[in-house]
């Protein structure tokens, strides 16, 4: 502090003489007296009279004599110009007091809208108070720390660090200061610097976990988990991070192990507890969230049980000698009227007839299109001479007739015919 005042006043004593120095300074005037004035004159008459005699014995032009006039009276001023010097001045003393004070004044002036002894005075107060902080926001004496005294809390601890370099205590309350402060991105690199000096500190394991879960992405979210593992391995009954993980499930949509947290922390509150009914209302939320993902799923398995079919594929004995060699199999279904892209493809390179081929949903060539998607639908067995579905000359297929997919689970497919 004593060092930026006395900066202050150097370059406030610095501006002055910047100002002072010019007035004080003595001036230097040249002197002329009047008879030396009188002499020039009488010259310039003299001079004068020649060129008007010379003009008269026509010695020289009207513009000449002119133009010589001109220059004489030019000379004649150029020469008695000292004579303004004599006429210089004033009181500089009074000129360099006045400037002076109107310094100093627009100074103090510009410091007390601009300068910062309010952000100075009041770090020097967050200094002194710093113990007096961490007693009310540690031990609770005390009434609670305020916004501003929050910020002035960080300030001092920021401060202390600085000078006195790493306190995991420090780090640890800048941290949950930071937190209360909504500044989650000052808490984070805290809590860092905590777990760099104590890995193992859970009380930061917890209170990191919180701030990863209030920014809520899947990868934060995921090292939160991590990091309260590793809080209940050390400590299996810590409910602090039994509750962290409860809501991690719960926001993930992990029915079941959201549903086991929250039982955990339920037995171990008692029934006059406030948070008692929440938790129960939440575990029967889940339940129901439970019962609806195993109807879903067993509407799910019964849809694509429905929209599976077994196909019989064989081939017409006479086309038995005419199988492309390492040709493939390909067997699909297309819808009957609609787009011709196949609905279910499978493919097989190594083969015997005959064979029993599966067609179901997980068989689509694209979301959206699948075999539940179409009623009614043709089937159709090819042999290919390369590995595309395309038919080509000399290959061999089988089609079926229009099929009621829901009330056909099973069809023999004979191949019987040349493409040409």
């Amino acid at each position: 502090m004593a060092l930026m005042w006395g900066s202050f006043v150097l370059l406030t004593l610095l501006a002055l003489l910047f100002i002072v120095i010019p007035f004080l300074r003595k001036e230097k005037v040249q002197r002329l007296d009047h008879n030396a004035n009188s002499e020039l004159i009488d010259i310039y008459y003299q001079r004068l009279a020649e060129l008007q005699t010379e003009l008269d014995n026509q010695r020289i032009e009207k513009q000449a004599y002119n133009e010589s006039v001109v220059e004489l009276k030019r000379r004649l001023l150029n020469e008695l110009s000292p004579e303004k010097a004599l006429n210089s001045t004033g009181n500089n003393r009074l000129f360099a007091l006045t400037g002076a004070v109107f310094l100093i004044a627009l100074t103090t002036v510009f410091y007390s809208f601009t300068g910062s002894q309010q952000q100075i005075q009041g770090w020097y107060d967050a200094m002194a108070n710093l113990q007096s902080y961490g007693e009310r926001a540690v031990r609770q004496n005390g009434e609670p720390l305020t916004a501003n005294e929050l910020q002035a809390f960080a300030l001092a601890l920021r401060t202390k660090l600085d000078q006195s370099g790493d306190d995991e205590v420090a780090w640890m309350l800048l941290g949950r200061v930071a937190m209360s402060l909504n500044e989650y991105d000052m808490a984070q690199q805290s809590f860092d610097k905590v777990l760099r000096l104590n890995p193992e500190n859970k009380q930061v394991l917890i209170s990191y976990s919180q701030v990863l879960l209030i920014e809520g992405s899947e990868a934060n979210m995921s090292r939160a988990a991590s990091m309260l593992s590793k809080v209940l391995k050390a400590e299996p009954t810590n409910l602090d991070a039994i509750s962290l993980l409860a809501l991690i499930a719960y926001e993930r949509k992990d029915w079941l192990q959201a549903k086991t947290a929250f039982e955990v922390l339920l037995g171990s509150m008692e029934k006059n507890d406030t948070r008692y009914n929440m938790i129960a209302q939440r575990i029967a939320e889940i339940d129901q969230n439970i019962a609806a993902q195993t109807a879903e799923i067993g509407t799910q398995t019964s849809s694509n049980e429905s929209s599976t079919m077994t196909i019989s594929v064989d081939i017409k004995a006479e086309l038995k000698e005419q199988i492309p060699e390492n040709s493939t199999l390909f067997v699909f279904a297309k819808a009957a009227n609609g787009s011709a892209m196949p609905l279910a493809v499978v493919k097989y390179t190594d083969f015997s007839f005959p064979m029993d081929v599966v067609l179901s949903d997980k068989n689509a060539m694209m979301a959206g299109l699948t075999l539940s998607s179409a009623e009614q639908i043709i089937v159709t067995a090819r042999l290919s001479k390369d590995t595309t579905v395309m038919p080509s000359p000399g290959e061999l297929e089988g089609v079926s007739e229009v099929l009621e997919r829901s009330a056909v689970k099973s069809y023999s497919l004979l191949i019987d015919e040349l493409i040409h």
